[in-house]
């Protein structure tokens, strides 16, 4: 059985709102008041839209950490 793993969704303030993760992870991300995208939970399981928002964001302001260990998660 593989265990189950969390990670923790962080966006920088270096976001500049370019909808990249909203259109990949639609579920994950929302635009804030404040203009810039948020995550809609902290912590959320592995999901492989995640990473692809992530590696797709060009200000590179989504930080993913594994929920346990805080170490960062490589995408």
């Amino acid at each position: 059985m593989t265990p189950v793993t969390s990670w923790r969704l962080e966006v920088t303030p270096d976001c500049i709102a370019s909808g990249v993760c909203l259109a990949l992870a639609a579920d994950e991300f929302v635009l804030g008041d404040d203009g810039r995208a948020h995550p809609v939970r902290e912590v959320v399981g592995e999901r492989e839209t995640v990473l692809d928002a992530a590696a797709s964001c060009p200000m590179e302001a989504i930080l993913i950490r594994d929920a346990v260990t805080n170490e960062p998660v490589e995408w």
